[in-house]
Formats: C-alpha cells, structure tokens, sequence
C-alpha cells in the first residue's frame, strides 16, 4: 500500500512546515465545517492531546469522511530502541448525523479500527511463481487480540438530516493516524505499508 499525496500529507507537511500543532492546525482549515469540528473537538480531549508522552512514544491524529460519516482518530504508539512498533491506544470520535444504537456504532468502529490496524501493520500479498502466497491466516498475519491496542469509541454528533454509515469509516483513517504517530515517535516519515517492511531506528 502506497501512501499518496493528498490532503493529508499536506495538511500533515503544511502545520510541520508552519511549526503549528497538527490539531489545531486542522482545526483551523475546517472552521467552516462545524461538524468536522465537533469531531476534531472529541478526540483532542478525550486523547488527551498536547500531554507530553515519553520518549519513543507518539500521538497521530487523522480525520477521514466517507459514507456521510465523519471520523476522527488519535492513536498513541511506543517504538522500541530495536524500531518495533506497538500501538498502545486509539481514540476515535465518530458524526454520522444520528444513531439509533450507540453499542453497534461503538462495535463498528473497534471491528474496523482492527481490521484498519491488521493492513497498516501486517497487511500484504505477495506472489510466487504467479500465484498469490497468503491462502489463510496462517500466512497472512492479523493483529491479535494480545496485540489489540485500547480503542475508546465517542460520538459527536450533528444531528440534522444526515444518516451517516457506520461499517468502513472505522477503518479508512486508522493507517493514517498510525502513520503520523511513528512520525511523532521517531521523526521518520512513513509512505508505504505495512509497517513490517519499513526500517524504523528507534526513537527520536
């Protein structure tokens, strides 16, 4: 998977370029978007964001629309001296306009936060001899429930006539948030995935 450019990377570069904090940086583009900012809101708090975490670890914040849902997230992960990554924790703030249950939103999200995590960290298919090599999970590795980081799921919603879906978002921004919080953490920009195959040198 190749990260592209878009509007992420450069939001991403503009606020680093800027010398501003991501969030606010954020923040300050989607100021006509009160929905965007609800979410953006949710997850600064809840995260804690702008707390000082210790070295090797980081935050990574991304904001993603699809499906008329509006999700935001911010992980936190630890690298180790040797470049191991562990993402420790996911905060996830979600507008889909109105919910009916708010335990299968929650579920949705963490379901989609994991299979987002299994492709950022592990996800790839490889072919031999023009036959593809992964056949089951036991030669395509996902993320396990030992591996699992905490993911804390809240709603932000806007309400209005927006009956958002709630099955993919979850996973869409979850290898762009892990993407920025290895940058966080080590100060090496991550462009392409999964993380298994990049050379990571430990903390910054």
């Amino acid at each position: 998977m190749r990260l592209v450019e878009g509007q992420g990377r450069t939001r991403l570069a503009g606020a680093l370029a800027a010398g501003q904090d991501a969030y606010k940086f954020r923040r300050a583009l989607l100021e006509h978007r009160p929905d965007f900012l609800g979410v953006l809101d949710k997850i600064a708090e809840k995260s804690d964001w702008g707390k000082p975490l210790g070295q090797g670890r980081g935050r990574g914040i991304a904001i993603f629309e699809c499906y008329d849902t509006i999700i935001g997230q911010v992980a936190e992960v630890t690298v180790s001296k040797k470049g191991e990554v562990r993402v420790d924790r996911v905060v996830a703030s979600v507008d889909c306009g109105h919910v009916v249950n708010p335990g299968i939103v929650e579920a949705q999200i963490q379901s989609g936060v994991i299979y987002g995590l299994s492709a950022a960290l592990y996800g790839e298919i490889t072919i031999k001899d023009g036959r593809v090599e992964q056949s089951n999970f036991d030669s395509y590795q996902v993320v396990t429930l030992a591996d699992t980081p905490k993911i804390e799921v809240y709603l932000a919603l806007s309400g209005g006539k927006k009956w958002g879906g709630i099955g993919e978002p979850g996973t869409a921004s979850t290898a762009l948030a892990i993407a920025n919080e290895v940058f966080a953490a080590t100060g090496t920009r991550v462009r392409s995935l999964p993380l298994k195959n990049v050379k990571l040198v430990g903390p910054a």
